[in-house]
């Protein structure tokens, strides 16, 4: 299931909000505006092709992760057997599907067949997996707190209606997966539809649970991730590797897993890392409180999470995570804590494979900062380090926000013929990225609003 934007670590507004409170009429000029009344004035952009994340952990740790990810739910419930489909698998689209899903798709499945050696395929007719577009406001109603989710046993949303609450749509009494439908939003922008394609077509056929722990992959619900990565396929191949088969234990296939990730990933042999803890549930809960709870209650929340962070010992991405919640909660209240936070956030993730996307999104949130207080060439620092690592993880919300945050510092210094393609190249991405007209505009200008903030300090 991807959450509805529950944890905004992706959302510029939250990095805005902190920096300045922004007047409405503030918000309706700038450069940007004239630049995007127009709809169409900028093609929108799209990525091409899937990103080169390998996998960089060793075969213990990453043993651990799959059994983890395959018998247990994001609830905490345990799944007693591995289930998969067996055999060709067929994806169809239902609904009122959004034109760019159909080459989203397209790009995807040719993913899933090269990286994961699946043998999956599109059909128009019946399929082993529905996808059913449906308007946000109908999924909303079903799951609320969910952009998108995966139903076992159903052909679309309205079947799910009839069967909800059975045990035909409950995972735990599966022995084999035969017929899986995804809701997915109908009126998201492109980046929603296709993070949605990423994480629930995976899951729709291979693990079902999420893990805060993992660095590397878009089965953890801190949604930095955005397409699936080197680690997501090789465990989608794991899942599909001849050795195992639904209805296997957790005991059996465990005792498979060795020389199935010495055969599929023999760098990972003689890697160290050990195997992680699951997360408590106490700092699930208090995550869900930094990132959705009450606005006033966020930072007493995000305080408990560092508490249990340390309590438990953590220096990997859980600690740094609940640092960025500091950082966050604080934004609005205490600058000088805030950029601390994510400073100490930022250290962490970086010492760690697989979390350079998560160090990007605190540079934002830095940029955002120094954008604010004039420090144009900060802004540039960051933007320069983070917009390669933003544009490698196809990420293009975050890649806008970087680029229209580069093109004011670049503005600010008297850099405006470099200034221009940047900023042009930002609302090709913001198009893609935030879909409307309207929400390009609103977010381009509130970066605008910064600069000209930061340009009276």
């Amino acid at each position: 299931m991807r959450l509805a934007k529950l944890f905004a670590a992706l959302a510029l507004g939250t990095a805005l909000s902190g920096c300045v409170a922004t007047p409405a009429a503030d918000v309706t000029k700038g450069r940007f505006d004239e630049q995007v009344a127009r709809p169409g004035a900028t093609a929108m952009h799209a990525f091409a092709s899937g990103p080169a994340i390998g996998v960089m952990r060793g075969n213990g740790e990453l043993a651990a992760d799959f059994l983890d990810l395959q018998f247990r739910m994001e609830s905490g419930r345990a799944l007693p057997v591995l289930t998969r489909f067996e055999g060709p698998i067929t994806v169809a689209l239902s609904g009122d599907v959004p034109p760019v899903a159909r080459g989203e798709l397209t790009r995807l499945i040719a993913r899933f067949r090269s990286e994961a050696g699946l043998d999956i395929s599109q059909t128009s007719g019946p399929a082993s997996i529905t996808i059913d577009f449906q308007p946000t406001a109908a999924l909303r109603r079903v799951v609320p707190s969910a952009a998108c989710f995966v139903v076992p046993n159903v052909s679309g949303l309205a079947d799910y209606a009839r069967k909800r609450n059975t045990a035909a749509v409950d995972w735990a009494r599966m022995v084999r997966r035969e017929r899986v439908a995804i809701m997915a939003p109908s009126d998201g922008s492109p980046q929603e539809v296709r993070d949605c394609l990423h994480e629930e077509l995976a899951q729709a056929m291979g693990p079902l649970n999420d893990l805060f722990r993992l660095p590397d992959s878009v089965f953890n619900d801190d949604n930095f991730h955005s397409v699936l990565t080197g680690f997501d396929m090789l465990m989608l191949r794991l899942h599909y590797a001849p050795e195992l088969r639904s209805g296997m234990n957790e005991a059996e296939v465990a005792a498979r897993l060795p020389a199935l990730l010495a055969r599929l990933n023999p760098r990972g042999q003689g890697i160290g890392g050990a195997p992680k803890q699951l997360s408590p549930r106490s700092w699930i809960s208090a995550t869900e409180a930094a990132f959705a709870g009450r606005t006033g209650a966020r930072p007493e929340a995000a305080e408990r999470m560092i508490t249990i962070a340390k309590a438990q010992g953590w220096t990997d991405g859980r600690m740094a995570f609940s640092l960025f919640a500091r950082g966050r909660a604080l934004s609005g209240r205490d600058a000088p804590a805030a950029i601390e936070a994510f400073s100490q956030a930022a250290r962490l993730w970086r010492a760690i494979p697989g979390a350079q996307i998560h160090a990007a999104h605190v540079d934002m949130h830095l940029s955002a900062f120094a954008l604010s207080a004039g420090q144009f060439d900060q802004v540039l620092a960051f933007t320069d380090r983070s917009i390669p690592v933003a544009r490698s993880h196809q990420n293009a919300s975050l890649l806008a926000s970087l680029l229209a945050m580069r093109a004011e510092a670049l503005d600010a210094t008297g850099r405006s013929a470099e200034a221009r393609p940047v900023r042009l190249d930002s609302q090709g991405w913001a198009r893609y990225a935030f879909g409307s007209d309207a929400q390009v505009r609103a977010r381009l200008s509130d970066i605008a609003t910064l600069a000209r903030r930061g340009g009276r300090g």
